[in-house]
């Protein structure tokens, strides 16, 4: 029993005793936006294995960084079980093509928050992004 607990206290499934900090939260999330955008204006530059999946990543951990700004007093457990279900939904609505949603896909912001093609390889990314995520959280920002 008391082995759970400290597990639970550890990925935080209950709610943080100190809210995350919104300036904090909006300032990271504006430096991972800005990574993101850099790391695709210098492709050419990364090995082909980063240049796969940094972007894919840094989404995910954007969206984690969202996630804990708009939701501040739920546990990091919380946020990252959010997060990576909202990029698996993202993920697998590329399965899914119309018209009206393909339009939207094929504008510069759709493409980036939509994206085109369904691939696992995606799932992995994004389950590394917010992994890093929940790591900062709990082992950076909380000290």
């Amino acid at each position: 029993m008391k082995k759970t607990l400290d597990i639970e206290n550890k990925i935080g499934s209950k709610p943080d005793d100190n809210p995350r900090s919104r300036i904090l939260y909006f300032l990271m999330t504006m430096l991972v936006i800005s990574s993101g955008l850099f790391s695709r204006k210098i492709a050419y530059q990364l090995p082909e294995l980063v240049n796969l999946y940094l972007g894919d990543a840094l989404w995910a951990l954007m969206i984690f960084l969202i996630t804990g700004f708009i939701f501040k007093w739920i546990s990091t457990l919380q946020v990252a079980i959010f997060a990576v279900s909202f990029c698996y939904l993202i993920e697998i609505s590329q399965l899914y093509h119309a018209d009206w949603i393909d339009n939207i896909r094929y504008t510069r912001l759709g493409g980036l928050i939509l994206g085109f093609g369904f691939l696992w390889s995606d799932i992995l990314a994004y389950s590394i992004g917010v992994g890093f995520g929940v790591i900062l959280e709990k082992f950076i920002l909380k000290r």
